[in-house]
């Protein structure tokens, strides 16, 4: 979860440190090709205390040099000896991005990228790319691509299970320009030609239920998200919605303020939304700054993937006593990341604040109960159905 309003304190603090310590290690680098030069790399080592970080690289580095088989890849070692560093801080939400990890993790942040708009996974087994599903409004599925295809070729290049990343970079390109796919459906190989749109990812999904009741599925929050949610909800008290369900089941999370902005249309003014704590213990309470224009009663409904922003909606809904949460218990993660671009291209996502209820209550490690817990069952078929949805519709009625 990424606040989009960034903490500049913090930023300049993290860049600082972790310019430094790849200044460090590429000064390692070089004094050791300088070292191995006068040809007394061991001497040199072995007479230095190995009391810093600096001195245990080069001895790892000296020992590599003098055994190892292969050509050394100096970018490769410098990007893992930091990624190690990083991981060593046991915290799973922090992490060294490089390259392509950073790109990746800035589309799923903003939502949208330009490309054809497919769902693709590896099938390990038979080491092939199937597709998923297209997504709706996308050129791929204007173009009749269907789920359960299988990707052999884009722009007459093959490509195999395990080049999946590399097909889909491919994909991606300028808006307007065209892609070629090679696609197998059963026993048929299909080409299209499919033109590359700007692609927005996981969008809003709204319906009317019966009763007058307005359903709003939000997967993600993504920049943009909370404009959508209000651009969708109030089609949905125009075509005559005076009640709602807010589905945020799977949402893993996204930018905090896209959630906090959210909050504000369901929630009346000054009323706290999240309480944050940060580094120094320092507590701040962010309250609703507008009038809430959703006024009707409403249901949150939720599961164990529901984590991060999609807690502080819920948390803010369930203290205000806003709403009524039908499903299962949230995920409980607690904690605020911010991602800090380096000057080389790289990123740094690092933890930087705990955020709790606005009761105070802990949710890290704890998540949020229901008000109502429901669990999804399934028929004599095999087939899931949606209790929690069912129960949300029998409350509100």
């Amino acid at each position: 979860m990424y606040p989009n309003n960034k903490k500049n304190i913090y930023r300049i603090i993290m860049l600082v440190i972790v310019t430094a310590f790849v200044t460090m290690l590429l000064t390692v680098v070089g004094f050791t090709n300088y070292l191995r030069k006068d040809g007394n790399i061991r001497y040199i080592i072995s007479s230095v205390e190995a009391n810093d970080l600096e001195t245990e690289i080069l001895k790892i580095r000296a020992v590599i040099d003098k055994y190892y088989l292969k050509d050394i890849d100096e970018q490769k070692l410098i990007n893992g000896a930091i990624k190690g560093y990083v991981e060593a801080l046991g915290d799973k939400y922090t992490e060294y991005l490089v390259g392509e990890e950073w790109t990746e993790m800035e589309t799923n942040t903003l939502g949208h990228y330009v490309g054809i708009g497919v769902y693709i996974a590896e099938d390990k087994e038979n080491n092939q790319i199937v597709i998923i599903s297209p997504m709706e409004g996308s050129p791929a599925k204007d173009s009749g691509i269907m789920p359960g295809d299988i990707l052999v070729k884009v722009n007459d290049v093959e490509y195999t299970g395990e080049q999946i990343d590399v097909a889909a970079e491919v994909m991606k390109g300028e808006p307007g320009t065209t892609v070629k796919l090679e696609i197998k459906r059963n026993e048929e190989t299909l080409t299209f030609e499919v033109e590359r749109r700007e692609i927005k990812m996981n969008q809003i999904t709204t319906k009317m239920l019966e009763g007058n009741i307005g359903y709003i599925s939000i997967p993600s929050f993504n920049e943009g998200t909370a404009k959508e949610f209000k651009e969708k909800a109030e089609k949905l008290i125009a075509d005559g919605a005076t009640k709602f369900v807010i589905d945020v089941r799977d949402n893993t999370g996204g930018i905090v303020s896209e959630a906090i902005q959210i909050a504000e249309y369901l929630i009346p003014k000054n009323k706290v939304l999240m309480v944050t704590i940060n580094k120094d213990k320092k507590q701040e309470e962010t309250k609703s700054k507008e009038n809430n224009f959703i006024t009707g009663d409403l249901v949150l409904l939720t599961n164990g993937n529901s984590a991060s922003s999609t807690e502080i909606l819920a948390a803010a809904i369930k203290d205000n006593d806003r709403g009524k949460l039908v499903g299962t218990r949230t995920y409980g993660k607690g904690v605020m990341q911010q991602i800090l671009q380096l000057s080389d291209g790289n990123a740094l996502k690092i933890t930087t604040d705990e955020f709790k209820t606005p009761n105070g209550d802990k949710i890290d490690g704890v998540g949020i109960e229901p008000h109502e817990v429901v669990k999804l069952i399934t028929d004599n078929e095999g087939n899931i159905i949606d209790t929690q949805l069912q129960k949300a519709v029998e409350m509100l009625k």
